[in-house]
């Protein structure tokens, strides 16, 4: 949808996970610093500085509930270079790694890259986009290693919760399989809804490996740093692939981590605020199409799932190519986060208020002549 809106005149783009918000200007100082001092012309140790994983390990006791070790740390080119990390560690040809539908596509063809097989275990739209244990139980085979989720979930919006990842934990724990975890959105979650790290779960640790990214908590998106704790051995597996795949990831992007974790984080704070108010002023827009769409409200995130009603949303692809041509606003075809995902389409909210009016001005115009 990007490419196609390059093509577009003025498009308004609902398309875009990627916080529009500037780094804020402490981290920027952070890494300017490390880059005067001459700290950055060279690599890092493998699994990242020393500093900026001490100061993982106390962020992850303090937000997270997880007794880490820096040993156990692994700092990466952005989560997405870790979960790929993990999923070839863990997956070898012919396994199958269980993952929800609607989730995260880029999640789905980690999987496909590691020459393992998708299992798609159903989110419940009508239950909230809640799990379907029943059928995640029965997708279990000989074959089968982990479970590969997010939570808040990129693109519904849903935040499993304990009463969740409770059962889920005791199916992983019974059958021997590994979770691997993309906590990408943790702070942002709203109306209560609290983000749980899956390996704080009782005899979840040591079968878990949890990515998290600077990317979403502090709008770091073209830093490319992320990291993922792997206790015990679970670590120098990750790290085997970890390696060959990016040796380490930028030294400055550590250093503008490390910023942001001794930094003051009123940010992510204020960056939550502001998601959901944009989350509340997209709800209200969806609301004045209700001939349109029809959705759930997320509880987390800064991305939402609604389902098209008209007989063109059956095939997600053509609605939204050709309300991107002819409405100039682009959404993601909901056909790309799963099986269960046609026929929807994922909006965002992490750009402006008046980038969100002014598409939802042009769908009304646009639906309202049709």
């Amino acid at each position: 949808m990007t490419r196609l809106a390059a093509d577009v005149e003025d498009p308004a783009m609902l398309s875009w996970a990627k916080p529009t918000t500037d780094t804020p200007e402490y981290i920027k100082e952070a890494a300017k610093r490390a880059l005067d001092d001459g700290r950055c012309g060279g690599y890092s140790p493998t699994s990242g500085l020393p500093a900026l994983r001490e100061a993982i390990v106390e962020k992850l006791e303090r937000d997270n509930g997880l007794r880490a070790d820096p040993g156990e740390i692994i700092v990466t080119v952005g989560a997405i270079e870790g979960l790929a990390a993990a999923v070839m560690a863990l997956a070898d040809p012919g396994d199958e790694v269980l993952t929800p539908t609607p989730n995260y596509s880029t999640h789905i063809r980690q999987i496909r890259v590691a020459s393992a097989v998708p299992a798609f275990v159903p989110a419940v739209e009508e239950d909230g986009w809640r799990l379907d244990l029943d059928t995640l139980k029965a997708k279990i085979t000989p074959r089968t290693k982990a479970f590969l989720f997010c939570s808040p979930v990129n693109p519904t919006g849903a935040v499993f919760e304990e009463d969740q990842l409770e059962p889920l934990a005791e199916i992983l724990i019974e059958n021997d399989l590994y979770a691997i975890t993309d906590e990408s959105y943790e702070y942002f979650t709203f109306d209560g809804a609290r983000h749980v790290s899956p390996a704080s779960l009782p005899g979840m640790a040591e079968r878990t490996v949890s990515t998290f990214t600077f990317t979403k908590t502090y709008a770091m998106t073209g830093w490319r740093v992320g990291y993922v704790w792997a206790p015990g051995g679970l670590a120098s597996q990750v790290m085997k692939v970890h390696i060959p795949f990016a040796i380490s990831a930028p030294t400055v992007s550590q250093y503008a981590a490390l910023g942001a974790l001794q930094g003051p984080q009123d940010c992510v704070r204020e960056f939550g605020e502001k998601y959901l108010a944009l989350r509340d002023l997209t709800c209200r827009r969806l609301d004045g199409l209700p001939q349109v769409f029809s959705y759930v409200k997320p509880q987390g995130s800064y991305c939402m799932f609604p389902k098209i009603l008209t007989e063109e949303g059956r095939d997600s692809l053509a609605f939204c190519k050709r309300l991107l041509l002819e409405g100039k606003v682009s959404m993601t075809p909901g056909v790309a986060f799963g099986p269960t995902g046609e026929g929807h389409a994922r909006i965002t909210f992490c750009d402006s208020a008046e980038t969100i009016d002014k598409a939802f001005d042009r769908m009304e115009e646009y639906f309202g002549a049709a």
